[in-house]
């Protein structure tokens, strides 16, 4: 027993001192990859997962599926070719495949016939399409994320993302870290926070925050965040609370304020890894308001409302970009982390990431 406790202690100091941003993103869970709008009826469209291609394709009837993106043949992307009735044609020679992944094309020798692609599980859900790039086998007996806002009337949705050239870890870093809203306060004007507690797990970490404005004037947008104006922060001063979780690989946040029964936000995002060193990672973002009193005023007021959040993610964007390009000219993470909420974050994406394949990976 005490040997066993010594090499479990060995395996944490050793995944302790490896670079968080060397940590791969663990395969065996859903993963959102295209939104349901970009990809139309029998079309396919190309994306990524940690450098490997998967075609992705709307049949003319049924759900869509995934395979590998390049075809067998010649490795050509699949997604420049055509999807017609449950087909998926090549560009380079018309060899077909089907949603299983083989080759059916007619008049072609029983080599080629043998040509088969791997598939994976994918789905649909709330304008979202899903893969699980992980063990196949693990597909249907992993959870799959859901977010009840999207379909709840009572709320708004938008639907944002965009490629963001920096590790995932970042990302996960910048949510949850509410210390940094020094950033936004010419958004939001001088915001204090007051960190009211954690609960961490093997899966997950929250935070929990409350805030006080000491200066500046609260934005429209953020009054119809709340459903009112608050021209005296004193009155409203830690009246929210802001908790964040990553629930790995998943991150949320929720905003609750003194008086309404529901959140008056909700957020789910994703971070799918692009290239395959993961320094880069496309954003998937549901963020779900609460409708106002007054029938459709959030609807009048919406742009106003993306205008906002689309400032505020664009200086997130910045920073984490920012906080890459050091790691990068520093050759590795030089973070000397004070926070302990991040301590605790940053453990969590170690323990369930999977280490990198070798020590040329894992050292600076």
């Amino acid at each position: 027993m005490e040997n066993e406790l010594h090499q479990i202690s060995d395996h944490s100091v050793c995944a302790a001192q490896i670079d968080l941003r060397r940590v791969r993103t663990n395969p065996d869970f859903w993963y959102p990859v295209a939104w349901s709008r970009e990809l139309g009826r029998e079309k396919a469209i190309d994306v990524r997962f940690a450098g490997r291609h998967i075609v992705v394709v709307r049949p003319r009837s049924g759900v869509p599926y995934a395979l590998d993106g390049l075809c067998a043949h010649r490795q050509v992307l699949l997604a420049k070719g055509e999807a017609h009735g449950d087909l998926l044609s090549c560009i380079a020679h018309g060899l077909k495949y089907n949603r299983d992944g083989q080759c059916v094309s007619p008049n072609v020798s029983a080599e080629a016939q043998c040509l088969r692609l791997r598939t994976w599980a994918c789905r649909e859900k709330d304008g979202l399409i899903f893969v699980f790039m992980g063990d196949q086998s693990l597909a249907d007996k992993t959870p799959f994320p859901d977010f009840p806002r999207v379909r709840d009337r009572s709320y708004r949705t938008r639907r944002f993302g965009q490629v963001v050239n920096c590790h995932y870890s970042f990302m996960h870093e910048n949510l949850m870290d509410m210390n940094h809203q020094v950033l936004h306060s010419r958004l939001v004007g001088k915001m204090k926070p007051r960190f009211l507690g954690m609960d961490h797990g093997d899966d997950f970490v929250e935070a929990r925050y409350t805030f006080a404005r000491t200066g500046g004037k609260q934005p429209l947008s953020e009054a119809l965040i709340y459903g009112q104006r608050r021209r005296d922060g004193r009155d409203f001063a830690y009246r929210d609370v802001m908790t964040i979780r990553t629930q790995y690989p998943y991150q949320s946040l929720r905003i609750e304020t003194q008086g309404i029964e529901d959140p008056v936000m909700e957020l789910w995002i994703s971070y799918l890894p692009q290239d395959r060193e993961e320094l880069t990672n496309r954003v998937f973002g549901l963020l779900s308001i609460k409708r106002l009193k007054v029938p459709f005023l959030l609807d009048i007021a919406w742009p106003i409302v993306v205008a906002f959040t689309e400032r505020v993610f664009s200086e997130d964007r910045e920073i984490v970009e920012l906080e890459q390009a050091a790691w990068k000219d520093l050759g590795g993470d030089h973070n000397q982390e004070v926070f302990p909420v991040i301590k605790q974050l940053r453990d969590l994406l170690r323990r369930c990431g999977q280490m990198p394949k070798s020590a040329e990976e894992a050292d600076p």
